[in-house]
């Protein structure tokens, strides 16, 4: 299948290409349309991090830098005024825009910031995604400001105690709130947060023992405490067996750094509390 194909294919199971309704049908000139030139870099901003994006020609190039930024620049000059370069298309966790890029010679004419307007926005419901990046963050920054439940969950290394505070189910979600005293003057500067799954006695690191969870999301991405410190990490909901553990590691820069990890068993994972939205209310 060649490029077109596999994109065609994309947009047909996830929905993006209408069905056979006049009404729901729009060409380019019923798009909103950005006039873009090959001197200028379009930045489109989207409100939640970008999960397509499709430019229907090789007339206009394009990249991603971060989760909710897509740069746009024509290759080269020689076009008409007015000529469509390409229709792009961005697709996010909840919406999907289309924008019409028309050529201009008129170096000042040509978008350079470009927001995503509300009124500009698709509904669309993502298969992959059962909760908005936006949902997660308001339940991660409600738990983050609740009290802790848990107290007999904790660890103490290099005169610092890391204590797991609460463990909520949201979805399909485990949110995981922990905490660092640092009883120490010196000041961490964190290199890295690890989620991990291990075996409760481990004899030798091997790839078999320790599997590598990737985060959903890590509500704060300060880099240095010297005192206290709290985080709430999201992982999807999983099950695994009484011999091994769920483990949040935090490593520090330096080259004589330290490292403190929390060892949470499966009874605690299972004891999880569910967190509902009414709560969100009271902010």
């Amino acid at each position: 299948m060649d490029k077109k194909g596999i994109v065609t294919a994309f947009l047909l199971a996830a929905g993006l290409l209408g069905t056979p309704n006049v009404q729901a049908q729009r060409t380019y000139e019923e798009m909103e349309q950005l006039t873009v030139n090959e001197q200028v870099t379009t930045v489109i901003t989207a409100s939640e991090p970008v999960r397509f994006v499709d430019i229907s020609t090789d007339k206009v190039v394009g990249d991603q830098p971060i989760d909710n930024i897509v740069r746009l620049k024509p290759k080269e000059g020689g076009h008409e005024d007015g000529e469509v370069l390409a229709i792009v298309t961005i697709v996010t966790e909840r919406y999907r825009t289309q924008y019409a890029l028309l050529y201009t010679t008129r170096v000042r004419e040509a978008v350079t910031d470009k927001e995503i307007q509300l009124q500009e926005r698709n509904a669309y419901h993502n298969p992959a995604v059962s909760m908005s990046t936006v949902e997660m963050t308001r339940f991660a920054r409600r738990i983050w400001n609740s009290p802790a439940k848990i107290r007999n969950v904790a660890t103490k290394a290099h005169r610092m105690t890391m204590r797991l505070n609460n463990i909520y189910t949201v979805g399909e979600y485990f949110f995981i709130d922990f905490s660092i005293e640092n009883r120490t003057n010196i000041r961490f500067d964190i290199d890295e947060i690890r989620v991990k799954l291990a075996d409760k006695k481990l004899t030798k690191a091997t790839n078999a023992q320790v599997i590598e969870l990737v985060p959903e999301l890590v509500l704060e991405t300060g880099k240095t405490f010297r005192h206290g410190y709290r985080n709430v990490v999201v992982v999807r909901k999983m099950t695994f067996p009484n011999d091994k553990v769920l483990t949040i590691e935090m490593t520090e820069k330096q080259i004589s750094g330290r490292a403190i990890s929390l060892n949470i068993d499966y009874e605690d994972v299972l004891s999880a509390d569910s967190f509902s939205t009414a709560l969100l209310e009271e902010e």
